[in-house]
């Protein structure tokens, strides 16, 4: 275990070197500059301005002092929000982000499993098709319509939550259901699919044949291994809504880390793009490391280093 959690994290700054470069330059080959929408500004501040924050060295120094900068988390002063740094950006949306990701994830892994649970021990009856039907909405049905939809309903014709900011618990129940209602259409699908092949393996027959009833062999024995493929979905859905997602930050007006970063492209404002990626890419990537971990924990079965070749 601890060999392979060294060569993983081995993987994991390597990753990481390869998203900073490869963001770096990017920004790098963007047309324009920070400031470029400022036309109030004489040449000479423009040149002030790129002078403190760097932009007139070689690119060479630049990708120096960004690789520097990335290693001791010291993302520089915003240069679109005076006075603000990007560390200070992300300290103060990502736990507004953190607590709308929690919300969602909660509701579409429980929901999603039951759902999928449901629908393996109901297999082409009524309670199959309802939960079938729900799945295949929530994967088809984007999260930026049915959050306009939720808005319309819920908040503008019935006034049961408010249309949108951010001033407490009730404020959240829309956009989590906004950021949930896809992927638990998805984890519904993968848990049915796992269930159904667990149905029909030897030792849950001889479960049922020792006299089980029916949920005590879905929580006793196949739902344990079902949720293998539900495990590897919730790395990339865990960095995804925790993070914040863009749109439904934008929609319902939540001042988190995906509406700053959405802002920041818009503005160009590059210590802020570029700060913002490398945090994603650290939880992406951290997600994913865990979910790895997590197999071993579920399924003993499965080796960290790999079968040995007889």
């Amino acid at each position: 275990m601890l060999q392979y959690i060294v060569k993983r994290l081995v993987y994991i700054l390597l990753a990481l070197f390869l998203i900073i470069t490869a963001t770096f330059f990017l920004m790098r080959l963007a047309p324009g500059s920070p400031f470029a929408s400022e036309r109030d500004f004489p040449p000479q501040i423009e040149e002030q301005l790129n002078a403190k924050y760097g932009l007139d060295n070689p690119w060479y120094i630049q990708y120096k002092d960004y690789l520097i900068d990335s290693v001791t988390f010291d993302f520089g002063e915003s240069m679109k929000y005076k006075g603000r740094s990007t560390n200070d950006i992300i300290a103060e949306s990502f736990p507004i982000s953190l607590t709308l990701g929690m919300q969602a994830m909660l509701i579409a892994i429980g929901f999603g499993i039951l759902l999928g649970v449901i629908s393996a021990l109901y297999h082409n009856k009524a309670p199959d098709y309802v939960s079938t039907i729900i799945a295949v909405l929530g994967i088809s049905v984007p999260s930026f319509i049915l959050a306009g939809l939720l808005q319309y309903y819920l908040a503008y014709e019935f006034k049961i939550f408010p249309v949108s900011g951010w001033k407490g618990y009730v404020y959240s129940i829309l956009p989590s259901l906004a950021i949930a209602f896809t992927h638990m259409g998805f984890i519904s699908k993968l848990t049915r699919s796992s269930m159904l092949e667990q149905n029909n393996s030897e030792y849950v027959k001889m479960a049922r044949a020792k006299g089980l009833s029916k949920w005590k062999v879905v929580f006793k024995h196949s739902l344990r291994n079902a949720l293998l493929p539900v495990v590897t979905y919730l790395g990339p859905l865990a960095a995804g809504v925790i993070t914040g997602s863009f749109i439904i930050e934008q929609i319902f007006a939540i001042p988190g880390l995906g509406r700053h970063f959405v802002t920041s492209i818009t503005n160009r404002d590059y210590t802020v793009i570029m700060g913002t990626t490398v945090f994603y890419s650290i939880i992406l990537l951290f997600a994913v490391f865990i979910v790895d971990i997590l197999y071993s924990i579920i399924d003993p079965r499965i080796k960290l280093k790999g079968a040995k070749k007889s």
